[in-house]
């Protein structure tokens, strides 16, 4: 907690150095991450590291102690590790707690009569927002056809970059392409593929990106991030940050937070923190140690580890005579018919989602090829 009646600290880490070797990769991961179980569920929940856990513990201790420590820093090295991690300035990012709250501040500031396209069954936090209006025009499609549906009058596509239910990626290239050429923006749900996806490579192509960050960013609950485009500067010239307005400001979305305690903010923050969420500090806490075990470790290796198992989960569904959805590039697999098997295969030690029927299958940085292969040997012959 801030005690310095000074406000958050603007900190900025530099990057630590990725781990450069398999040896390397695997002596972080097994001395930070302890499951219990064979989790295979990291598009529901990740996994804490140990030294997330010891922070927070820490925090919490100090409140209880009535020696309550700075956990707005957390928020800033927080902030600056995301911003990291997706290629942007820290200025550029919010720091909250909810994609839903900034998919709502997206619509909110659309005018009246503008098309939004979605893409079908869509995780419901990405797009519910935009039907929260009666007066925008929602169209929906299929995600393999979104690229192709933008089109004069578009206004905005929204869409996850990886979709929840069954891991399919987005065609950001292709998006990016069809946006442009019909003056539309682009909104990504990145909540799926932070922490896997290289999205620096992509971020030029986005207009504005959310993610939460208990899945593959493997921090508590309770932190999201929001990236809107460069402020002007006027910060409060109109269409500044991309037409987004602050309607959810509140004393820490001021310029100065501790001078903005008491009746209406009188300055906003010049950067993106104007479209801060009050933080939930003990997350924060944990948040900025598990976003430095994501840059130690380097995007990159983990997008290799957790598709090589995932490939190797399709090739023994093949071989079992089970069929996933297709969803290549993807470390979420998704197999029709097989959620009724998530019950049992959670009693038997064995953590997966049944998400409309499907078995779906998460495979992330602590995971092993032993975890694939106990799947497998759980679901048995088709």
């Amino acid at each position: 907690m801030e005690t310095s009646g000074q406000g958050p600290v603007q900190t900025v880490q530099t990057a630590s150095s990725p781990a450069t070797t398999p040896a390397a990769f695997e002596k972080l991961v097994r001395s930070e991450f302890t499951p219990r179980t064979t989790y295979l569920n990291s598009a529901s929940t990740g996994l804490l590291p140990g030294r997330a856990v010891r922070a927070m513990h820490e925090a919490t201790l100090s409140v209880a102690e009535g020696r309550p420590a700075d956990m707005f820093a957390d928020v800033e090295a927080a902030r600056a590790a995301f911003a990291r991690l997706v290629g942007v300035a820290p200025s550029r990012v919010a720091a909250g707690a909810s994609v839903a709250v900034y998919s709502g501040l997206v619509a909110a500031s659309l005018p009246a009569g503008a098309e939004v396209l979605t893409a079908e069954g869509d995780f419901s936090s990405t797009v519910n927002p935009f039907h929260m209006r009666a007066d925008l025009k929602v169209r929906t499609v299929p995600l393999e056809r979104i690229a192709e549906s933008v089109r004069p009058g578009t206004a905005l596509v929204a869409v996850s970059a990886a979709q929840s239910a069954d891991g399919r990626i987005a065609d950001l290239p292709a998006l990016r392409a069809a946006t442009r050429a019909h003056g539309a923006r682009l909104y990504l749900d990145a909540s799926q593929a932070t922490g896997w996806l290289d999205l620096v490579e992509h971020i030029a192509d986005v207009d504005f990106l959310s993610s939460v960050a208990f899945k593959w960013l493997t921090c508590p609950r309770g932190v999201a991030f929001f990236v809107v485009p460069d402020g002007p500067e006027d910060p409060d010239a109109p269409g500044a940050f991309g037409g987004v307005l602050a309607l959810l400001a509140g004393w820490v979305a001021g310029e100065r937070p501790w001078d903005s305690c008491y009746g209406p903010v009188t300055e906003l923050a010049r950067s993106a923190r104007r479209f801060d969420e009050s933080p939930s500090l003990f997350a924060y806490a944990g948040a900025r140690h598990s976003l430095a075990v994501i840059e130690e470790l380097g995007v990159a290796a983990i997008r290799a580890h957790d598709l090589a198992l995932a490939d190797r989960f399709r090739t023994g569904l093949a071989a079992r005579g089970h069929e996933p959805v297709a969803a290549p590039g993807s470390p979420i697999v998704s197999v029709p018919g097989l959620g009724v098997r998530q019950a049992e295969l959670s009693a038997a030690g064995i953590e997966v989602s049944d998400r409309a029927g499907q078995l779906r299958a998460a495979f992330h940085l602590y995971n092993t090829e032993a975890d694939v292969d106990r799947l497998l040997e759980a679901l048995g012959d088709s």
